[in-house]
């Protein structure tokens, strides 16, 4: 039988023994009571599905409920296993559950082999890289065939860009809109964006390192000058930062020092007067082809550039601009 002092005894790598701390057991019982108070505390729902929330940046923000079902869920369907783990090891958790890979290419084709293990009773839980699954990653698949099957889905929530942006940004929180990334391309991006002209709701973007310069032009084109946003990079993260200002002061300050890092871009809303200017236009091309008229006799303008004015200003419903050569057409109608 193994003595006391020699379980008080660990050997060195050359062979050298160090003494190694007693125990004490008063503490010890201390930590082992807060340990399974915890686990009592959070409940891990069998024969459900759980989207969990992981940390954006900062692994301090994992929750209690988080660690308890990376431990104790039967199936663990991951955007990247290898975060996954890397996740888990800063937790100083061990995954017990079966771990799959859960990503856009393959969700509607494991969706429906997970929530078969659901209804045998396993739990089944779904985390993303960073946040909650579902916004702007994996997840929407299993939420609808769960719902259509008519199997529970649940929430562990958790840490989100959306919202932590949106709280720092110091613009109107009581109603937002989130639209997820800007389009890559430059002219689906400004025809994206002149589609929320009108909308008087704070406005919130995520945006990449490679793309901010482009599309803060374009938040430039479309918005104007003078309308406040905040551009929020490495969220929770050591190096955080919140750029605050007038769009033109913020599209200097990425020319003069480009951000690092994950970004989310908060836009404040139209005023009204902004709104009624920008509402979609119910012009006809008759209509566009008289104003384009008479822009041109009050201005002194040539009349295509007349109609290039008026069709940029009176965009129509779904963003896209009246086709000029048919306004033009319908000028040269009305000519005679």
């Amino acid at each position: 039988m193994t003595s006391a002092d020699e379980l008080n005894e660990q050997y060195d790598a050359d062979g050298s023994v160090t003494q190694v701390p007693e125990r004490n057991d008063e503490v010890h019982a201390g930590e082992s009571a807060v340990a399974q108070s915890r686990e009592s505390a959070v409940t891990i729902p069998a024969g459900t599905v759980v989207l969990a929330a992981t940390p954006i940046g900062n692994v301090g923000d994992a929750s209690a409920r988080l660690v308890a079902l990376l431990e104790r869920a039967d199936i663990v369907a991951a955007e990247d296993t290898r975060r996954l783990y890397d996740l888990a090891r800063r937790l100083g958790v061990y995954v017990n559950g079966r771990v799959i890979a859960y990503h856009d290419h393959n969700e509607r084709d494991k969706a429906d082999g997970l929530l078969d293990q659901v209804e045998t009773g396993a739990t089944v839980l779904v985390v993303s890289d960073a946040g909650m699954p579902t916004i702007n990653d994996p997840g929407l698949a299993i939420v609808r065939r769960a719902i259509e099957r008519g199997l529970p889905v649940t929430c562990a929530p958790g840490p989100s860009a959306v919202l932590d942006a949106l709280a720092l940004s110091g613009l109107p929180t009581d109603r937002f809109c989130y639209e997820g990334f800007l389009p890559r391309k430059h002219s689906e991006r400004v025809q994206y964006l002149r589609t929320l002209l009108p909308e008087r709701r704070t406005i919130v973007f995520y945006e990449t390192p490679h793309r901010i310069a482009d599309s803060m032009d374009d938040l430039l084109d479309a918005f104007g000058p003078n309308r406040p946003m905040a551009l929020c990079r490495e969220l929770t993260k050591d190096y955080e930062q919140i750029r605050r200002g007038p769009i033109d002061e913020i599209r200097q300050s990425v020319i003069d020092d480009p951000p690092r890092g994950e970004m989310v871009l908060v836009v404040g809303g139209a005023s009204n007067e902004e709104a009624e200017a920008a509402a979609p236009s119910t012009l006809s091309v008759d209509d566009m082809a008289v104003l384009s008229i008479d822009r041109a006799l009050e201005g002194g303008l040539r009349i295509k550039d007349a109609i290039a004015q008026v069709v940029q200003e009176h965009p129509l419903a779904d963003g896209s601009l009246a086709n000029r050569k048919q306004v033009y057409a319908a000028v040269l109608k009305i000519k005679g």
